[in-house]
């Protein structure tokens, strides 16, 4: 089983807007999609869903963003699985045949079921909170796809720009 894309940008841009809070600011989805080098409006989309289920907070306007609500550290990762994947996921069959059950179980059915429940206990005893990094620019430079270069030359660009 593999996460979606979703849910990988999800805990990523948390964890982003986590590590900002020491700058007591709202951290803008632009920011967000530049720093961990992920599609803003795909970013954009996930943070307002978040938004909307209480796991972020936001405000609008100029100096608005995004920031982390009093519960955001507390979350299990298991919550952002289901408002990002769906729960189904868990009972999706892994060789993605229609009907696989216990009593109609594929080859593998047995044996997932044992991977599944051990996943759903790690996701569920682990809190956005516990895979925080003291070391923030470490820590950030962690979560995006981009290599230095990448981050470089899109700054140097960017600069041009302005």
């Amino acid at each position: 089983m593999t996460f979606s894309k979703s849910f990988g940008y999800a805990v990523r841009g948390v964890l982003y807007i986590a590590v900002m809070q020491d700058e007591k600011r709202y951290v803008q989805v632009e920011e967000i999609a530049y720093r961990l080098a992920v599609p803003r409006h795909f970013m954009g989309k996930i943070l307002k869903k978040l938004v909307k289920e209480n796991v972020l907070a936001s405000a609008k306007g100029r100096t608005g963003g995004f920031t982390i609500n009093e519960h955001t550290l507390e979350l299990p990762l298991m919550r952002l699985i289901d408002i990002t994947d769906g729960l189904s996921i868990f009972s999706t069959c892994v060789l993605c045949l229609k009907e696989c059950n216990a009593s109609n179980p594929c080859p593998m059915h047995h044996q997932m079921e044992g991977v599944n429940a051990r996943l759903k206990k790690i996701l569920s005893g682990t809190a956005i909170g516990d895979l925080l990094n003291d070391n923030k620019q470490d820590f950030i430079q962690s979560l995006s796809t981009a290599t230095e270069a990448d981050y470089f030359i899109s700054k140097s660009l960017r600069e041009d720009i302005y």
